[in-house]
Order: structure tokens, then C-alpha cells, then sequence
């Protein structure tokens, strides 16, 4: 059978993973294995591509023969690293380039990047790198005005000779339908990635299996979770934008990550509140902690919560800035989880009187001077981490509500009543 022939049946292969949805890393591996049972020479091959991610901008394999596979992911802020400013990549970006070639050894070696020096010093004689838009060719610009460079594969050999011309038209062919393969498996990666950062796993999951009609949803009982920005209309017209935005995300950065890490998921950034959910597993909702759990995850969340504002107003004081001050609210009860909005411009969120209360209990910790409040049903879960600060009318409620402030854990002597960070807002 002939090389072209065997190339050919790889690129079929390659369509068929992609129709599949095989794994992609086991795809690599095995388009490896298989160059290498047709006689092209690889020993070392390397697969990158973009990703969006609010963390990171691209990821990559490396394949080794007789070596694990493995996976990176490189942070946005390393465009500006040593390390990318000298990578063929970039080179090959900016100048347009789709294939590079680089004999390692030889009379002449060309070991104009450090990579190329690295190879070399292992042993490697040749490198060839293929870069495949995902465009169709057309320029594809980021909204950092950066182009995306769609597939980057690299092969490498340590045969004397090098690659051979017939090696290199094979791997050049076979570069589109791998190319079909990596986009196919990435997408959804990709769209995950996305729902995750800006609707959370829980809401992304319920959306992504199609629960995309108004009004779908289900009832849950939850812990609900409110928190508000002190003195924010202020902050927001008396600072410029930037500074205000610093602001915000300084405050976010306290209290969102504070309930993600305790096991909540923050169902959404209203303005400078944030509304959290922890569910409880039991009634009509399968996924979740117990209750005595979730009312332990959220007041440790409330604890670490306040910390991290506590060290971020040390560093803010210091700098001559205003110290952040926020409430945080807590209540259990049973939601509605799901879709409203208009058929064509859905959100998926929490509804219900449970919600309404909490949005209301969290303003009365700065008539208390109380930095945390929760219900009865909150406190006496733990009561010890609790006390009873009265009834107290909310608005819209017929009538009052005992309302408990969270203990500050104590340092010395007494515990005291968790005061609104930075003081009484």
C-alpha cells in the first residue's frame, strides 16, 4: 500500500474521531502512534490552541514516545513573558507564517530560538511546525486587536537525516483534518468554559441540557445568600471608572470567592450585590450538602469573607484609599430555580419569598451595626455560632422577624458581634 494511501486512511480516521466526539488527548496519542507506523519518524509532537477562559488563553499537549502525555494551560498574562515573546508561535504569527521548518543539526543548524537550541542539546535533528487558522484564512482578531492562531502543531525527529520531503507533505496534509478533529472536541470545551465563568456550573449545566424555555425550572431548597456594597453611590461618583471598577472587583474578590471556595455558586452580580446559592440535598433537589453542612460552609464563608476584607482594607488604608464595607444576609427556604425573563432574553436564577427576604434582612445590618445576619432557620442549625439581635419589621412582611448576628470568633475573652467591615457603613 502506499504512503499516500496510508495518509489518506489517517485523514479518514481523523474525520471519524471528530464525528465520535472521541477524547482528544487519546486522538493525539494515537495520530502519533499511527505516523509512526506509516515511517514518518516523530518522537515528539506538540498540539495548541486557543481557548476562552477567563483565565487562561491557550492550551496544549505534549506528546513523548514511551511518556505520559501532558496538558498545559497558559495564563493571559504570560503574552508578555520572556518565554511567548521568544516562541516560534509568535514569530510565526507575526509574520504570517504557516509552516517553519528548523534543521537541528548539520553543517548548517538553524537554532534561532531558544526552543531550537533546547532540541538540539537533547538530541533532536529536525522541527516542523504547522499552523492551521480556524477561520478559513481570514483574518480572525480578538477584541485585544491580537490575532488567534488557530492550530499549532509541532514534530519533531531524532533521525539523522531529518525529516524527508515525503515526510513533511504527509504531516502538511493530514494538518486540516486534524484540525477538524481539535475544533470538534474543543468547542464544547470552549462553550463550558464560557457558560461556567459567566452563568456558574450549576446554572451552565441546567442550560446546556437544554433547559432554555421560560419558566422551565425546579423548586430547591437552598441557603440563600445576599450581599451589598457599602456607600457604593458615593464610591461611584466620586471615583473615576477604573477606580470604581477596582473597587468593585476588590469587593467581588472578598465575598464571591469567599462563598464559591465554601461550596456556593454565585448566581449572579446584581450591581454591587451578590447573590449566592447553596443548595441542600433532600425534598426535591438530589445535588446539594446537608443542612447542618451548607449552614457550616456559609458561615464559614461569612468568617472568610470578612478576613479577606479585613486584610484588603490594611493595604487601602495604607494607600490613603477608603476601607470597603459590605453586609451579608443569609436564609433558608424553598426556591424556585429557573428561567424568567422573555422567550427570547432568559435568565436562569432564583424566585421566590425566601430571596425577597434576604435582599431585605441584609440592608438591616447596617441599621444593627451587625455585619452578618441570618434567620432562625440559619442560627438554630448552629446556634453557637450565633445570637438573637430581636424582632425586627422587613419590608413587605406582615410580621417581624427574628433576626440572629454572627459571633466573631473570638480572639481573646468574649466573643463579640461581627461589625460591618471597615465599621458601622
Amino acid at each position: 500500500m502506499s504512503t499516500d494511501t496510508l495518509v489518506e486512511g489517517i485523514g479518514d480516521w481523523l474525520i471519524e474521531q471528530a464525528l465520535a466526539d472521541s477524547p482528544f488527548p487519546g486522538t493525539f496519542r494515537q495520530l502519533c502512534l499511527k505516523l509512526q507506523s506509516i515511517g514518518i519518524p516523530v518522537v515528539r509532537a506538540r498540539v495548541t490552541w486557543p481557548t476562552l477562559h477567563p483565565l487562561f488563553r491557550a492550551e496544549t499537549l505534549l506528546w513523548h514516545q514511551d511518556e505520559d502525555l501532558e496538558f498545559q494551560q497558559f495564563n493571559h498574562q504570560d503574552r508578555e513573558s520572556e518565554a511567548w515573546l521568544q516562541s516560534p508561535i509568535r514569530w510565526m504569527l507575526e509574520k504570517d507564517v504557516t509552516v517553519m521548518r528548523r534543521r537541528l543539526t548539520g553543517s548548517d543548524p538553524q537554532l534561532d530560538f531558544a526552543l531550537m537550541r533546547e532540541l538540539a542539546a537533547g538530541g533532536f535533528t529536525d522541527f516542523l511546525g504547522i499552523r492551521t487558522s480556524f477561520t478559513g484564512g481570514r483574518p480572525a482578531l480578538r477584541p485585544d486587536g491580537r490575532a488567534d492562531f488557530g492550530l499549532y502543531v509541532t514534530w519533531v525527529t531524532e533521525r539523522p537525516s531529518g525529516f524527508s520531503d515525503g515526510d513533511i507533505g504527509a504531516l502538511q496534509r493530514l494538518q486540516r483534518s486534524f484540525a477538524v478533529a481539535c475544533k470538534t472536541a474543543i468547542q464544547p470545551r470552549m462553550t463550558a468554559n464560557i457558560t461556567d465563568a459567566y452563568l456558574g456550573p450549576t446554572v451552565a449545566r441546567q442550560v446546556l441540557s437544554g433547559q432554555i424555555q421560560l419558566g422551565s425550572g425546579s423548586r430547591t431548597l437552598a441557603l440563600v445568600w445576599y450581599s451589598d456594597l457599602r456607600d457604593s453611590t458615593h464610591s461611584s461618583e466620586t471615583l473615576d471608572e477604573a477606580s470604581y471598577l477596582a473597587l468593585l472587583n476588590a469587593y467581588f474578590g472578598c465575598v464571591a470567592e469567599a462563598a464559591i471556595e465554601a461550596g456556593g455558586e454565585v448566581l449572579a452580580f446584581i450591581g454591587d450585590a451578590v447573590l449566592a446559592i447553596f443548595p441542600i440535598k433532600g425534598h426535591s433537589c438530589e445535588t446539594g450538602e446537608t443542612l447542618d453542612d451548607v449552614v457550616r460552609a456559609a458561615t464559614f464563608a461569612a468568617h472568610r469573607a470578612r478576613a479577606a476584607a479585613a486584610i484588603l482594607n490594611e493595604g487601602r488604608r495604607a494607600a490613603g484609599q477608603a476601607p470597603i464595607t459590605f453586609g451579608i444576609a443569609m436564609n433558608i427556604g424553598e426556591v424556585m430555580f429557573g428561567n424568567v425573563g422573555i422567550p427570547r432574553r432568559l435568565s436562569f436564577s432564583i424566585v421566590g419569598p425566601t430571596v425577597n427576604e434576604v435582599a431585605r434582612i441584609e440592608k438591616m445590618t447596617k441599621t444593627l451595626g451587625a455585619g452578618v445576619l441570618a434567620t432562625r432557620a440559619v442560627a438554630e442549625t448552629d446556634p453557637a455560632a450565633w445570637v438573637s439581635v430581636g424582632e425586627h419589621p422587613l419590608v413587605g412582611l406582615e410580621n417581624p422577624v427574628e433576626l440572629y448576628a454572627m459571633i466573631e470568633a473570638p480572639a481573646e475573652g468574649r466573643p463579640a458581634l461581627a461589625a460591618p467591615v471597615g465599621g458601622v457603613g
